[in-house]
């Protein structure tokens, strides 16, 4: 009884000491520090239980606050997200309806515009109006006003752009009135440095776990865009496969190297469809802040390793290709001649990404792409993606144009030669010749085009990521909106090679192969049985003998029921050759 008294006690004192806790705290959210009041309390009326929480739905909203459809924006969303908190006033202390109306008929419109509507639970109806005797509400009475339009024909000027190595901290505190730049929404502060963050010269500044260019419809669609071509990516080049163990025998040099290439694209677009599996944020996020090295869990680094691995690997045998079709076209290599060195192309297709992946992983440059969900390299780091991506596909580009416009020089020169040594069939072989290095041609083609449109926009990413930075951390004026077209053309180039490899196979060659594959498996199973059959009868028992030539009907009917009866094996006709038989 003494015992239970005691935690009665005990339970009482902690929730009075609870209760003794300041119930008001200072306000940390960037966009609505420096509003008017610097105290709030949660939850809020949105059923927010803490800052954070609010923070990254009320960020959803900079990019209004940021074109100021309404200057009285950002007062009411912080009113709402970030509700005014006074130590002797324990009742709520809302925005007036009128904030919220010239709120609302100020930005509704281009909401509307972009196809979104005011939210329900925003609704200025909910909300007191100023002078209520029952309800207090406030009224932003010293509003900023509104810059006066340019004269006509005149554009307005954008604000002036300050270099943010003049910030001396995240939110640009104690640097002066001169500091434009901070670690403003949708950018995410950290109070310590978090492995060396910094997001335009913004220290202790990082890049949020969904991006911060682009708004959540467009990362929406980007998320079903890329699923869809990885997918498709998948079947066609699993197709190439399976055509490939069905008929082996097809594939030969200078051809092989489309196999391996396939079987490539099929691990990348596995690496793309890997987020379906496990979660953009398991793969790509740590806590709320995007992933920026190589010290994060499994998944991350699986992913890289599929897209990285086996995209690098993927060009380096499109090389191979082009080489080994530059022998044969220009050279006059036979196939068993370029299949002689198939070791040589093994060895650099797989040797030369494994030390390139290795060296990323040991360089800690692996970071999670916003966008797409997947770990890569140089998603934050543009010197990254200049040196571990965008300089090996020049290189490997480079070399493979070489070796395909030297083979389409000699395509239309080694037919000729055939053509003018003549002999029996020698038409019929230049037109097999010619179809087969066109065949082979087009797919280099249909290679070489995406590989070139992804270099594009590679090198567009890497010059234009710190100005898309620095006009989320320092306004408008100081940098460029990235391009979203550029960035969905570069998703789909990158998984097009894998869906037209099915190219090759398109042919009356494929259907045969697949309408042989039953037949063939079932002679195999017949054969497989026949097989266990003449073993089996050739295991006689010690007294089994076979009836001798001479022997009447009768005698090898008799030899025959005799094993019939002992052996229980079935008796053979008169008129077979006088075996036992299973």
């Amino acid at each position: 009884m003494t015992m239970w008294l005691w935690w009665v006690v005990a339970g009482a004192l902690l929730a009075r000491g609870g209760a003794l806790q300041p119930r008001c705290q200072e306000i940390t959210i960037p966009m609505c520090q420096g509003i008017g009041y610097n105290l709030t309390s949660f939850p809020n009326a949105l059923d927010h239980d803490t800052q954070e929480e609010a923070g990254l739905e009320v960020h959803q909203y900079w990019p209004l606050v940021e074109i100021k459809c309404s200057v009285d924006l950002k007062f009411f969303l912080c009113s709402v997200y970030t509700p005014i908190c006074i130590e002797d006033y324990a009742k709520p202390l809302p925005a007036c309806r009128s904030v919220c109306e010239r709120a609302r008929d100020g930005c509704a419109p281009l909401m509307m515009k972009y196809g979104f509507k005011w939210p329900d639970r925003m609704a200025c109806e909910r909300l007191p109006r100023a002078g209520d005797p029952d309800q207090l509400c406030m009224e932003e009475t010293e509003r900023a006003r509104e810059p006066p339009p340019p004269p006509p024909g005149r554009r307005p000027q954008r604000p002036a752009c300050t270099d943010p190595k003049n910030c001396a901290s995240a939110a640009g505190a104690d640097a002066g009135p001169t500091c434009a730049c901070a670690c403003r929404a949708p950018l995410v502060g950290v109070r310590a440095l978090h492995n060396g963050s910094a997001a335009a010269g913004v220290a202790a500044c990082a890049l949020p776990c969904r991006g911060a260019f682009f708004t959540r419809e467009e990362k929406e669609f980007a998320a079903v865009w890329v699923a869809m071509w990885a997918g498709l990516c998948a079947a066609s080049t699993l197709m190439t496969l399976t055509t490939f163990l069905i008929d082996s025998q097809r594939f030969k040099y200078p051809e092989r190297p489309i196999v391996y290439l396939s079987a490539c694209y099929f691990m990348v677009s596995l690496g793309y469809l890997a987020r379906l599996a496990l979660g953009h944020d398991e793969v790509v996020c740590e806590g709320a802040l995007l992933r920026t090295s190589a010290n994060g869990p499994g998944a991350c680094t699986l992913v890289f390793v599929l897209v990285y691995f086996f995209g690098m690997a993927s060009s380096i045998w499109w090389v191979v290709l082009s080489f080994a079709w530059f022998l044969a076209a220009g050279l006059k290599w036979g196939n068993e001649a370029i299949a002689g060195h198939a070791q040589y192309y093994h060895l650099a297709a797989w040797l030369i990404p494994a030390a390139k992946t290795v060296a990323v992983l040991l360089a800690g440059a692996v970071d999670g792409d916003p966008v797409a969900g997947i770990c890569y390299v140089g998603n934050s780091s543009p010197e990254n993606l200049k040196r571990y991506v965008l300089a090996p596909l020049i290189v490997y580009f480079a070399l493979g144009a070489t070796f395909l416009l030297a083979g389409f020089v000699s395509l239309f020169r080694i037919r000729s030669v055939i053509k003018r040594q003549g002999g029996v069939g020698a038409g019929s072989k230049a037109d097999k010749l010619e179809k087969l290095m066109i065949r082979i041609g087009v797919f280099s083609v249909l290679y070489a085009v995406p590989a070139g449109v992804v270099i594009g926009c590679l090198a567009y990413e890497a010059g234009g990521h710190e100005q898309w930075l620095r006009r989320v951390a320092c306004g408008p004026g100081c940098g460029s909106r990235p391009l979203y077209s550029a960035l969905m053309l570069k998703y789909f180039m990158a998984l097009a090679v894998g869906i037209t490899s099915g190219v090759w196979i398109w042919s009356g060659k494929t259907l045969e192969s697949w309408r042989r594959a039953r037949p063939v498996q079932g002679r195999v199973t017949r054969a497989r049985g026949a097989r266990r059959r003449r073993a089996s009868a050739g295991r006689r028992p010690a007294g089994a003998r076979a009836a001798p030539s001479g022997a009447t009907g009768a005698h090898r009917g008799a030899l025959c029921a005799l094993g019939t009866t002992a052996l229980r094996l079935r008796p053979c006709l008169v008129s077979s050759a006088s075996y036992f038989e299973m």
